[in-house]
């Protein structure tokens, strides 16, 4: 019996960005969305999503449940790196020179430029609960109470 691997992947693929989206977040497949959505005023998180185990083990849960705070950004968005490369770059070109292209990652946008980030490094190897207080800090330094 042969495995089809892009069938394998088509799966995976949906089950991580259907995570994404029961949280609460929006996805961003081109570059006209994800110019449109980071450019609004106000806070935006940014969960860039990948395929690789420490985004199904770390990031996506860390997303999920970072979510739970008394204070959030004003939208939860989400690009998909290496299935919408197209909005993933204009995503990271928009975060700008001192971006860390990493996936998965996060990045904090306030009025229309990135304020604050958590690279694959500070999410690798690290549990999910550290990685929601990290994003929490983030919302406690610059959101307001919901």
């Amino acid at each position: 019996m042969a495995m089809d691997f892009n069938f394998l992947m088509n799966d995976i693929v949906t089950q991580a960005r259907q995570e994404m989206v029961d949280a609460g977040y929006t996805q961003l497949q081109t570059p006209e969305e994800v110019t449109d959505v980071l450019a609004q005023p106000g806070t935006s998180l940014v969960m860039i999503n990948s395929v690789c185990g420490c985004a199904g083990g770390i990031a996506r849960p860390a997303a999920t449940h970072a979510v739970h705070y008394d204070k959030r950004p004003d939208r939860l968005v989400t690009v998909f790196a290496g299935q919408d490369k197209e909005a993933t770059a204009q995503a990271r070109a928009i975060f700008g020179e001192d971006h860390l292209p990493s996936s998965p990652s996060f990045v904090f946008m306030k009025d229309g430029k990135m304020v604050d980030e958590i690279g694959r490094h500070e999410i690798e190897g690290h549990d999910p609960m550290s990685v929601i207080t990290h994003i929490q800090e983030i919302f406690e330094e610059h959101c307001e109470e919901i």
